[in-house]
C-alpha cells in the first residue's frame, strides 16, 4: 500500500551516533514530501532540542515531543496540545529521586533543568554548544528541581540516567507501582517519566485522525521501547538494526542500523 504519513523517531533512528542525518535519508524524505506525503518527527526530545533536525528536513508539520506529552507548532513557536505532568506528582518524583540519589533532566516549558551535572547531562550540554546559537536548546542548572517545578507552567517529563541501570529500572518500577506514571526507556541507560497515558503512539494517532487519516496510513521508524506504541499501531512499523531484539520482534520489519541507508531504501520501496 502507499502510505500518507512518515513518522520518524530521532535518536538511534533518523540520527547517526554523531547526531547527524544521512544524506540518503535527507534526499529520500525531500522526495517523499514532494510526493505529497507528510513527514512528522515523533521524539522523546524537548521541543527546544529539535531545531537542527527540523530545519534540515524543512518540515511544515508539528512535532510530537517528550514521548507524546506535547504537540508543538515549530513555526509559530507554541504548544498546540499537551498533557503535562501535574505539579504534585512531579514533586513526589523529585522526593523519590533524592532518596534514591538518582539524577537527570527535568523538561519544563522551554528549557531543560538539572541540579547535578551527570555524564548524560554533560554530553547533552556539549552537543548543544556545538550548534549555532540560534539552534541551541536551553539548559539551566538550578539549586532546587522542586522549586523549579513549582515555578514552571508545564512539566513535560523527567529524563533520568544512572550508571547502574538495574537501580534505574528498580526506581522506574517503583514510580509505576506507587504513582502509576508512564515510565519508558528511551536509551539503554535513560528512562523517561511522564504523565500516565502519554505515549508517542497515542499522540501520533490523535494527530493522524485530525489530518483525516488513520494509523494504517502511517509508515513509522523507531529503535527503542518508547517507540513501540507507534511501531505496533502504524500501518508498517520499522525497527532499526541497532534496536534491541525485543523491539525488532514486535516491529513489522527490521532494516539496517542508523549508520546505513535503510530508511531511504524503505521510503523508495514503500512510497516512491
Amino acid at each position: 500500500m502507499s502510505y500518507r504519513i512518515v513518522a520518524l523517531d530521532l535518536d538511534g533512528t533518523l540520527l547517526t551516533p554523531r547526531k547527524t542525518i544521512l544524506p540518503e535519508s535527507l534526499e529520500a524524505l525531500k522526495k517523499v514530501r514532494e510526493a505529497g506525503v507528510k513527514v512528522v518527527i515523533v521524539t522523546g526530545r524537548h521541543h527546544v532540542a529539535i531545531h537542527p533536525f527540523y530545519q534540515a528536513l524543512a518540515l511544515d508539520t508539528p512535532a510530537i515531543c517528550c514521548n507524546g506529552a506535547c504537540l508543538y507548532d515549530y513555526h509559530n513557536k507554541r504548544v498546540i496540545d499537551s498533557d503535562p505532568l501535574p505539579q504534585d506528582q512531579a514533586l513526589r518524583v523529585i522526593r523519590m529521586l533524592d532518596d534514591a540519589a538518582i539524577h537527570g533532566l527535568l523538561y519544563v516549558d522551554d528549557a531543560m533543568l538539572y541540579e547535578t551535572e551527570t555524564g548524560h547531562v554533560t554530553r547533552t550540554i556539549n552537543w548543544g554548544l556545538s550548534l549555532p546559537p540560534h539552534q541551541r536548546p536551553v539548559f539551566r542548572q538550578v539549586d532546587s528541581l522542586a522549586r523549579a517545578a513549582e515555578q514552571a507552567d508545564s512539566i513535560w517529563k523527567f529524563a533520568l540516567s544512572h550508571p547502574d541501570t538495574r537501580a534505574l529500572q528498580q526506581f522506574a518500577e517503583s514510580v509505576e507501582k506507587e504513582m502509576g506514571l508512564a515510565c519508558e526507556w528511551s536509551w539503554h541507560d535513560q528512562v523517561d517519566i511522564a504523565k500516565a497515558g502519554n505515549s508517542k503512539g497515542k499522540r501520533l494517532a490523535q494527530w493522524v485522525a485530525a489530518e483525516g487519516l488513520q494509523m494504517r496510513d502511517v509508515l513509522a521508524f523507531g529503535d527503542n521501547y518508547n517507540d513501540l506504541s507507534m511501531l505496533e499501531t502504524a500501518g508498517l512499523g520499522v525497527a532499526m538494526g541497532n534496536a534491541d531484539e525485543a523491539i525488532k520482534a514486535r516491529a513489522g520489519r527490521v532494516i539496517g542500523t542508523n549508520l546505513e541507508p535503510g530508511i531511504a531504501e524503505t521510503l523508495y520501496k514503500e512510497i516512491l
